[in-house]
This record gives structure tokens, C-alpha cells and sequence, in this order.
């Protein structure tokens, strides 16, 4: 697990030693530790003026999926709603070409981790934390995933949804973290760019942060999480 492109490479800021307040940091994936929208944006030259549409949508659909399959019942893994949204989208948006399915696909198992990643995790893991991922996605998609952005070294634990076939916010998917490390919820901060996520991890018992990338406006307001911020950089000082 090593690092992202050499062009998104940060060296944080010189700062006193940050002493961490948890013993686990636990990680949504996608929108939180990868750009979901990298993989549109790869192609956007040919995809042409609706591509962030495109990529909106797919992104949507992807989700939407995932939830009604938990409530079904009826699961299907990650990597399958990713197609199926995918082709919803491209139908969506009739200007986007459809010829371009099989370089859009390939490019989500490649996505570009936000800048700040890296250097974040890699503080975190020197201060003596457990570090992990979990995620919806599935554990080959997790697993190219994290080898592209180069996290493989700081990681400890990648944990999906595979392993209990039901989709975030089930409870279930949660403690797969707890029954894991055998550890009270406390103990874990949960962080995840979505904020259903995060009402769902609040609800579990973990101490949640909202990472809202995109200034995104407060909703579940009954589990609300700890901590708000506009990316994972301000969690080395929030501890």
C-alpha cells in the first residue's frame, strides 16, 4: 500500500507531533479516499459537454442500487451495480458516447486519490493507529483500488461488504470493524464523505467525521457526526 501519482505526491506541513485520540481510523472509500468522478473526467475530451452529468448519475444510480438490493435483499456485488449503473447512465445521457463503456469501467478500477490522502494516513499509521478501509465495494475493486493510489503499506485491514452480502448503512457492515479488531464502537473514528454514512456509523456507536468535499448541506440531523471538514487534511489536528 504506497502512494498516489507522483504528480498528487504532498509533504504535509511541518507541525508537532499530533497525538491521536483513537485507536482505530476507519475509512469510506469512494468520494472519501478516491475521486469517484476520476473516472469520467479521464475521458472527458471524448465524452463531451455532459460528462460531469454522466458521471452524476452514474454515481447516483451506483448507490441507489446498493440500497434498494439491502432492503430486497437481493444482493449482487459492487462491481455488478457499477456496470448496471453505468449503462442506466449512458442511456440517461443520450450525447454521451456509449462506445466508450469498456475505457469508463476500466478507469474505476484505477481512480485518482485525493491529494491530501497519502500523507494523512501515512501521519496517522506513525502515531500508532489502525488503519482501514470499509467499503462497499468489492474486495477486488478495494484491492486495485488501493494498490493504483499506492496505500497498500499503511493500510491494516480492507473490509467490504462481501463479507456480510449487505450494503452500508446496515449495521452489519459496521461491525464487521468491531468484531474484527475487537474493539467498542468508541473507539473507532469513522470517516466517510457521505453523509447517510455517516448517520449510519453514528447510529452503530463510532465516533463519525463528515468529510464534505463538495460543501454539501447538513441532513439527518439525529445522528449528527462529531466532527464536519472539507477533506481528511484536518483530521491530523482534530486527532
Amino acid at each position: 500500500m504506497r502512494n498516489c501519482n507522483p504528480c498528487l505526491r504532498l509533504a504535509l506541513p511541518r507541525r508537532k507531533t499530533v497525538t491521536m485520540h483513537h485507536a482505530a481510523y476507519v475509512f469510506d472509500a469512494y468520494g472519501t479516499l478516491f475521486d469517484v468522478h476520476a473516472a469520467v473526467r479521464r475521458h472527458a475530451d471524448q465524452i463531451g459537454p455532459d460528462g460531469q452529468l454522466l458521471s452524476e448519475i452514474w454515481r447516483a444510480k451506483q448507490l441507489e442500487y446498493s440500497w434498494v438490493r439491502t432492503l430486497m435483499g437481493a444482493y449482487a456485488d459492487f462491481w455488478q451495480l457499477t456496470e448496471q449503473a453505468l449503462d442506466f447512465a449512458l442511456r440517461k445521457v443520450p450525447s454521451a458516447d456509449k462506445g466508450l463503456r469498456a475505457k469508463l469501467l476500466d478507469a474505476y478500477w484505477r481512480l485518482d486519490c485525493y491529494p491530501e490522502v497519502p500523507a494523512v494516513l501515512k501521519a496517522l499509521k506513525a502515531s500508532g493507529a489502525k488503519l482501514a478501509i470499509l467499503s462497499n465495494g468489492s474486495p477486488e475493486m478495494l484491492e486495485a483500488a488501493v494498490k493504483s493510489a499506492a496505500l497498500d503499506q499503511v493500510l491494516d485491514d480492507i473490509y467490504s461488504v462481501e463479507a456480510v452480502k449487505r450494503f452500508k448503512a446496515d449495521p452489519s457492515v459496521y461491525d464487521m470493524v468491531t468484531t474484527g479488531w475487537r474493539l467498542y464502537p468508541g473507539a473507532v473514528s469513522f470517516q466517510s464523505s457521505n453523509r447517510w454514512d455517516i448517520a449510519g456509523a453514528t447510529k452503530f456507536g463510532f465516533r463519525t467525521v463528515w468529510i464534505n468535499r463538495s460543501d454539501q448541506p447538513e441532513e439527518y440531523r439525529d445522528f449528527p457526526p462529531a466532527l464536519i471538514l472539507p477533506s481528511l487534511e484536518g483530521l491530523l489536528a482534530a486527532g
